[in-house]
């Protein structure tokens, strides 16, 4: 859950500076963005 939060929004902030391979791209929004949801869903759904 914790590592799916985290990647997601270190994504989110490499894409945003520029660091990300190949410059800013919706894609690599939209993964860190899905990264994220999957980590609520993982937490929301773990018993």
């Amino acid at each position: 859950m914790f590592g799916l939060l985290g990647l997601g929004v270190l994504i989110i902030f490499f894409n945003y500076v520029g660091w990300m391979p190949g410059g800013t791209s919706n894609g690599i929004l939209l993964l860190g963005l899905g990264s994220i949801l999957g980590g609520i869903i993982t937490a929301t759904q773990y018993h």
